[in-house]
């Protein structure tokens, strides 16, 4: 699951803003270890600049396109790649010999878990960790089936209840029938925004006690977007790509003053 994510989204990020149409691309696994797998996916494309290599996993920064490149993104493609991989435990790196040279780019994920240490002879098993977001329900949307399928894994593993759609229509037809305690909606979605999607959910009111707590997570990270979405209805804004922990804790921490005793 992990190497498909990853694949689909490494070349539909370079594609954006790297356009080659002579450029091939190819994708190969191996196994050199009992413990890890890598992929390695590499293109004949315009590839990387040295100076920019150390920072094309990081957020909103991308390599000058030509002039006659084609339109730009938002430069949160191969942040997102690395991102997932981290979330498998597992590692991504890039390799460029320079511009008009082509790219490698590898992705190295664990084939095993590590094991537990052992309990000492005789002492009493650990009782087992109550999930932090056991009883919760939580919708996310986000047009972004491969988030969709993150933020349900992540979310799930702290014990909610979670239901995922891909537009604002599909969320709105959702709350008809099941009422979450709370939302984790992207932006920047096509057609109706999670701010058109935000005021139509407060417009038409909460069922009696069951108040709904919302999270806004979006690539629009700047002071004006986190206040535009509180102004819209969200109590929380977190940027893409997430932290795992940061999102679990804001949602557990939402989640308790919005869940029925």
């Amino acid at each position: 699951m992990a190497l498909a994510r990853a694949r689909t989204r490494r070349p539909s990020a370079r594609s954006k803003r790297s356009p080659t149409p002579r450029s091939h691309t190819s994708a190969s696994t191996s196994s050199s270890t009992q413990t890890h797998l890598e992929l390695s996916v590499r293109d004949t494309g315009k590839g990387i600049p040295p100076g920019f290599l150390p920072h094309v996993f990081e957020r909103f920064r991308q390599a000058q396109a030509p002039i006659t490149g084609g339109p730009g993104g938002l430069g949160l493609g191969l942040a997102i790649v690395r991102h997932i991989v981290e979330l498998h435990g597992g590692s991504v790196h890039a390799e460029s010999a320079g511009q008009g040279k082509g790219a490698t780019f590898t992705v190295r994920l664990p084939l095993r878990v590590a094991p537990q240490p052992a309990s000492s002879p005789g002492a009493p098993p650990p009782a087992p960790e109550t999930p932090r977001l056991a009883g919760l329900r939580v919708l996310v949307v986000d047009d972004e089936r491969d988030t969709c399928e993150v933020l349900e894994a992540v979310l799930r593993r702290g014990g909610a209840e979670v239901r995922a759609c891909q537009s604002a229509a599909a969320a709105l037809a959702a709350l008809e029938g099941w009422w979450p305690d709370v939302l984790v909606c992207d932006i920047g979605m096509p057609g109706e925004d999670g701010y058109a999607l935000m005021r139509k959910i407060r417009t038409r009111g909460t069922p009696p006690g069951r108040p709904l707590a919302a999270v806004a997570l979006t690539a629009y990270a700047r002071f004006e977007d986190r206040q535009q979405a509180l102004a819209a209805g969200f109590q929380r804004h977190v940027p893409k790509p997430f932290d795992t922990e940061e999102l679990v804790t804001t949602v557990a921490s939402l989640g308790r003053g919005t869940a029925p005793n």
